[in-house]
């Protein structure tokens, strides 16, 4: 597997509101693990769509482990469309420059800005098409705005080799308790 779309939870799902929450860091240690693994295993690129949470953690995560330059891991932030940001706060939208600084490569599927549904639909496709594999830091049991990845991955997946980890709380959950010293 080359190729890696991570996606998952906002961080207003998680109740992530400062970057220095401690559930920002225990989930970009799990991603540390988990992305190391994948690494191993022959991961060169992983493709977010940049939203605020998971995909914007998972840059993050990446741009600040040197272990991820050692594999010339790189990241890119495929947009459904241009402009994504400009509705969002001032904090976030610098959040959003940040990622994008930080990402090797950004790129919108529609060169236009949001004109209606079907971007993100095509946008889905085009993610699907351009990796090898999934992973998704979502719960099914605690639905969110990535319920819209999980079902267009689960609906290709019918008819595509293509693999998607569930990354659930009870697996953030147990990488805390392995965590704990007792």
């Amino acid at each position: 597997m080359k190729n890696l779309w991570v996606s998952g939870y906002r961080s207003y799902e998680l109740g992530i509101f400062q970057d220095e929450d401690p559930k920002k860091k225990i989930i970009m240690d799990y991603l540390t693990q988990i992305l190391q693994d994948y690494c191993e295993n022959g991961l060169q690129w992983i493709l977010t769509g940049g939203q605020l949470g998971i995909e914007q953690y998972t840059i993050e995560t990446v741009k600040k482990n040197s272990i991820f330059q050692t594999y010339h891991l790189k990241t890119a932030i495929m947009l459904p469309f241009t402009n994504i940001a400009n509705n969002w706060s001032e904090k976030n939208q610098q959040r959003f420059a940040l990622a994008q600084q930080q990402a090797d490569y950004v790129n919108s599927v529609s060169a236009q800005d949001y004109v209606n549904p079907s971007q993100f639909t095509n946008w889905q496709q085009f993610m699907l098409q351009h990796t090898d594999a999934g992973l998704m830091v979502y719960d099914l049991e605690h639905p969110g705005k990535a319920q819209y990845e999980y079902r267009a991955i689960k609906q290709y997946q019918k008819e595509h080799d293509y693999d998607l980890r569930l990354v659930d709380f009870y697996d953030l959950q147990d990488f805390i308790d392995a965590q704990v010293d007792f």
